[in-house]
Formats: C-alpha cells, sequence, structure tokens
C-alpha cells in the first residue's frame, strides 16, 4: 500500500470517527425539532444554538486537522448527511437546489412521524 492509499483509508476512518462522535448531539438536536422538513444549511444553523451541540460540532471540525473551510466542507459534506441518513427520526427528501451552502451540496429532510405525533 502507498502513502497515499493509507492516507486516504485514514481519512476514510477519521470521518465514521466524526460520524460516531456526532451522532448523539445530532440525535438530540433531531428529536427536539420542531418542523416537517429542513435543509442540511438549516440543520446546522440550529444545531449551533445548543451550546453543547456548537461545542461538538467544532470539536468535530478541529478533529478533523485541517483548515476551517477543509473540515466544514467534511463535516457539511459528509459527516452530517451520513448521520441523518442513518437516523430513523429523518428521510432525505432531495437535493435543495438553490439553497446557498459554500462547503456541500444540501439536501432536504423530512422529520418521519413520530408516534404519539401527527
Amino acid at each position: 500500500m502507498t502513502d497515499h492509499e493509507g492516507g486516504a483509508s485514514t481519512r476514510s476512518d477519521l470521518v465514521d470517527e466524526l460520524i460516531e462522535f456526532l451522532t448523539p448531539t445530532a440525535t438530540n438536536i433531531l428529536q427536539r425539532l420542531d418542523a416537517e422538513e429542513f435543509t442540511t444549511v438549516q440543520f446546522i444553523e440550529v444545531l449551533q444554538t445548543d451550546a453543547h451541540a456548537r461545542a461538538a460540532y467544532n470539536e468535530a471540525l478541529r478533529r478533523w486537522g485541517e483548515d476551517e473551510t477543509y473540515a466544514k466542507m467534511v463535516v457539511h459534506g459528509q459527516v452530517i448527511p451520513a448521520i441523518l441518513r442513518r437516523s430513523n427520526l429523518v428521510e432525505w427528501a432531495g437535493y435543495a437546489h438553490g439553497e446557498p451552502d459554500p462547503y456541500a451540496v444540501p439536501a432536504w429532510w423530512k422529520v418521519k412521524r413520530r408516534e404519539g405525533h401527527t
């Protein structure tokens, strides 16, 4: 294996670690969300209104280990979408065309109906 291949594997592993790290925080926010649908950008904005969630988000950026722009490209474009795709609380509802996000291609997410909620 070349150094480049090893580096790619290490970065992929780090993405998985960041997904695992941020999942509890993101799930907590999803459980408290008062919306039927939202974009990835809107979710990240809401996430940052909670002090604990904002600290976890900033820690994920720090753990990526590159400058802020590249770190946000990974967290906005890979980590958070993976968490949302794996969640049983929301489902992907399509790309959010026209939604500005300098770090990723945002998507629409639809909140699944929860038992006891109409």
